[in-house]
């Protein structure tokens, strides 16, 4: 399928989804807050809690700059904190506001790491650790939440109880017949690696690691700054919250936060998950205790910094790494006797 017909379905997608949630609306708009209600809830917001939310997503972002620069920083590359963050905010921008964005800020991400001076191999190792780490993050605040509320607590623990045990058993089997393992997986895998459409991503994780030297310390930065850019992000939502009279427990509110998740991924045509993860994240908050106009209030302030400021901020970074590739890619300026003598 050429580029130009699969753009016109991913936004004749849009046109539909965009017309799903209009509908909805239309129906169920005696159960949706009333947005008069919202508005005074907001007019009241206190603006200590809005500040703290703004604050705790500028900290979100940063987290998320400090991770990549410090896994270029294990290849040998050294790249400044502030254009670490003009890359991650531009990058943001390119994957919530464009089709087929998380790929292009892939490549965005790729080429910039490129022309901090990391080579192929290890803008790549970049680009895939970066990926796990983050969803390895994501996937503990999920079951530290599961595990802090009461109602999922028993399951939760059974469930990391369970997991390592097999961890544990995977781990002794592997030490006391770890050759024959790795020799029966690699002929068992061997056909598969080497079919035409698995050989180029099967060559990428040969290289992932290729020119990363990852010590203790690089490893401790990586996880504290992984996990907070999470929490941060949760606690600007718990910000919003608590601005207009919202005091659902932490735990709700990330349990909250990871449902609204969930539906923007799975509603991924339209920008940032825009509707899906509004509608998600205010029923959820309303399931938790919340009052309806207040959850509503909460969510749209929440949306406000975290989705429309930073995309804001990203694309304004956007244009000022432009900028800065067009400067680099001028030719030195002549001296002026030069000049002169070349006029």
């Amino acid at each position: 399928m050429d580029s130009g017909r699969r753009r016109r379905l991913m936004w004749a997608g849009r046109v539909v989804m965009a017309g799903t949630v209009v509908v909805c609306l239309v129906v169920f708009r005696d159960d949706l807050p009333d947005p008069e209600a919202m508005w005074r809830v907001t007019l009241h917001a206190g603006p200590g809690w809005l500040a703290c939310a703004v604050v705790a997503q500028v900290a979100s972002m940063s987290m998320f700059a400090r991770v990549q620069r410090r896994l270029l920083r294990a290849g040998g590359v050294r790249m400044s904190l502030p254009r670490a963050l003009r890359m991650t905010y531009a990058g943001n921008a390119l994957s919530t506001t464009l089709p087929a964005g998380p790929a292009i800020s892939v490549a965005f991400n790729f080429r910039q790491y490129r022309r901090a001076g990391a080579a192929p191999r290890l803008a790549t190792s970049v680009v895939m650790l970066g990926g796990v780490i983050m969803t390895s993050a994501y996937a503990a605040v999920g079951v530290a939440a599961l595990v802090a509320a009461p109602s999922s607590r028993a399951l939760a623990v059974a469930g990391l109880v369970l997991l390592a045990a097999g961890i544990g058993l995977c781990a002794l089997v592997a030490w006391r017949h770890g050759a024959s393992l790795a020799r029966l997986a690699r002929r068992l895998a061997r056909p598969v690696l080497r079919h035409r459409l698995a050989a180029p991503y099967a060559e990428r994780l040969r290289e992932s690691g290729a020119g990363l030297r990852l010590r203790p310390a690089d490893w401790a930065m990586l996880t504290f700054a992984s996990l907070f850019n999470w929490v941060f992000d949760i606690l600007s939502l718990t910000a919003a919250g608590r601005a207009v009279g919202v005091h659902t427990a932490l735990y709700s509110i990330t349990l909250a936060y990871f449902a609204a998740q969930a539906a923007g991924t799975l509603v991924p045509l339209l920008p940032g998950g825009l509707g899906a993860m509004e509608g998600s994240l205010a029923a959820s908050l309303v399931a938790f205790g919340a009052l309806s106009a207040p959850a509503g209030a909460a969510v749209a302030l929440y949306r406000l910094v975290s989705f429309w400021g930073v995309v804001g901020v990203g694309w304004l970074a956007w244009l000022a790494v432009k900028a800065a590739e067009k400067d680099d890619a001028l030719p030195p300026a002549l001296p002026a006797r030069d000049a002169l003598d070349t006029a």
